[in-house]
């Protein structure tokens, strides 16, 4: 009988037979880390690395404990992991276990010197970005800006506003910009099919709601002057100047302006750059990851039914991309209480002969 064709050629990296992961990063020696946010799994840690077959907690398992006396210093929920170009692996800290309101003092980037493997900095996002609804997803870095450089972060909140956080490395200080905006929102009329099925949060008595997500995915040009970033809850990509987002006088107004809606890419979790200049999403409802180049054509590079749920992507020194692939629509809170997943989950590389953008 016919049956669907798969595009690319997948290569299984590792299988996940414990905790789901999220995010995934490669750093320049080839390394790899993942991460495992607390949204019921029991995760015994947050941040790992794959070596020698199997995932380690990372960069030990004392600070992958979480301590409610030292909240900046031990890992509480990581939702992502970059490798910055620049020897570090940062990690973001949502500090929000099952998607509840962030523990005061927790919510955090931490930088791993890869070379010592110990801490180097901690910063804590400060009280004027993080709300009771706020729950930090994804990050880009560009340190061509700023004494230290200039992280991006995206707040994916399921209940408040999504916003983008730019915050300056060297000192700390944060803002929140395009709050509350069209672009960084979920779209209420969204409603994602994902394997045959309307994706909605499903009670176990039977009730049905849409599962409204914002800002999600991120990713930076490789010169670092636009910012590319979409609400999971969206098939649409947005862009916006860099220069716009660092400046505090343009107002937000002005800002909303600027930003320039790139017309559907499909829906998505997860989003890349490489130095080429092409964006990469992945396309949760059709098993897939999609490549947007330089001139604004779209190609798909990855179609397979393996692919459930590819979420964040990230690109190697090796020319592959790499993608986790996490089921997670399959979780219990969209089909009534009954976890669906299938272990293990999956980590996935495709050959896709480009370097990742550069952070300098």
């Amino acid at each position: 009988m016919p049956h669907e064709t798969s595009i690319g050629q997948l290569e299984p990296v590792f299988a996940f037979y414990d905790a789901m992961p999220t995010g995934v990063t490669v750093s320049e020696q080839g390394r790899l880390f993942v991460n495992f946010p607390q949204w019921g799994d029991n995760a015994p840690f947050s941040v790992g690395e794959i070596r020698d077959g199997k995932v380690v907690p990372y960069p030990d398992q004392a600070i992958n404990t979480p301590d409610q006396k030292a909240p900046a210093k031990h890992f509480i929920s990581v939702q992502s992991v970059v490798a910055d170009g620049q020897g570090r692996l940062w990690v973001l800290d949502t500090a929000a276990p099952k998607f509840s309101a962030p523990q005061p003092g927790g919510a955090k980037l931490v930088a791993i010197d890869l070379k010592s493997n110990k801490v180097v900095k901690t910063l804590v996002f400060p009280a004027n970005v993080i709300l009771p609804s706020t729950y930090v997803n994804d990050m880009r870095f560009d340190f061509r800006s700023g004494k230290e450089g200039t992280v991006y972060v995206t707040d994916s909140s399921v209940s408040g506003p999504g916003a983008i956080i730019v915050m300056d490395i060297a000192t700390g200080k944060a803002t929140r910009r395009l709050d509350g905006d069209i672009s960084t929102s979920a779209d209420k009329r969204f409603i994602p099919t994902v394997e045959g099925e309307a994706m909605l949060a499903r009670g176990a008595d039977g009730t049905a709601k849409p599962f409204g997500v914002a800002s999600d995915g991120i990713a930076l040009s490789p010169d670092g002057q636009t910012l590319y970033f979409s609400p999971l809850s969206s098939r649409h990509l947005y862009a916006v100047p860099t220069r716009l987002l660092r400046d505090e006088h343009v107002t937000e107004a002005q800002l909303s302006a600027a930003v320039l809606d790139m017309g559907e890419k499909g829906a998505s979790d997860g989003l890349e750059a490489d130095a080429n200049g092409a964006v990469y999403v992945s396309d949760y409802e059709h098993n897939g990851i999609r490549k947007r180049l330089a001139d604004g054509t779209w190609q798909t590079i990855v179609h397979d039914p393996r692919a459930i749920w590819p979420d964040t992507l990230s690109i190697g020194p090796d020319g592959y991309l790499y993608f986790t692939a996490n089921q997670l629509n399959r979780q219990a809170g969209f089909h009534g209480g009954k976890d669906l997943r299938t272990k293990p989950y999956s980590l996935f590389r495709v050959k896709i002969n480009a370097a990742p953008a550069p952070t300098r």
